[in-house]
């Protein structure tokens, strides 16, 4: 059986030094932050910039451009894009 969304974003958690949740929930600033920092985007740490600008940096670093998607800054990360994040980050 395939992982959920859930377990997937926990995992990620767990790579980048996060706690776990227990509810659904989409990534925090400062999870996203990390996230960055583990895959190598880079951003502005001074101030955390907004969540769509560092998926923007994660999707560009790990290779998960969206093409023509205008919506695709502002979503959370769909669940093929969480799949591969992951792995990018037990590879390291």
């Amino acid at each position: 059986m395939s992982p959920t969304v859930d377990d997937l974003r926990n995992e990620i958690r767990r790579a980048v030094g996060r706690y776990e949740r227990v509810e659904s929930t989409a990534f925090t600033k400062e999870a996203l932050a990390a996230i960055c920092d583990a895959v190598g985007a880079d951003i502005e740490t001074n101030r955390l910039p907004p969540k769509s600008e560092m998926r923007a940096a994660v999707r560009r670093r790990s290779d998960l451009e969206v093409g023509d998607d205008p919506d695709a800054a502002e979503r959370p990360f769909r669940k093929a894009e969480l799949e591969s994040i992951a792995a990018s980050l037990r590879d390291t």
